[in-house]
């Protein structure tokens, strides 16, 4: 494997959590916040955007992990680098989303 390899499976990691919350928000009607909404991040999209931009996200992810290198899940180097991607995210989403949500 080369070094970019793993690069590309830390940010298809990332890209499938940043995927969920809009996905989800957008399947239940909910809005939530893209870049495209005013301010971009912090205002909210309708639903229709959130699950345009949730499947963009699933798009980038799967091109990231399954069509650049080998990536194969039973693999700790690759499991744990998509992982850490995915973790680092999840973080970054919290820390930002709660002070909209009142989760910090």
């Amino acid at each position: 494997m080369r070094w970019y390899h793993y690069l590309s499976f830390f940010f298809g990691g990332a890209f499938l959590v940043n995927a969920l919350p809009h996905f989800i928000s957008g399947v239940t009607g909910h809005p939530f916040q893209t870049p495209f909404a005013s301010p971009p991040g912090q205002g909210l999209s309708p639903a229709l955007v959130n699950v345009l931009w949730g499947a963009c996200n699933l798009v980038v992810a799967y091109i990231l992990l399954m069509r650049v290198g080998r990536f194969e899940l039973r693999n700790t180097k690759h499991a744990l680098t998509a992982g850490a991607g995915a973790l680092l995210m999840a973080i970054m989403s919290a820390l930002v989303f709660g002070r909209f949500y009142n989760g910090l």
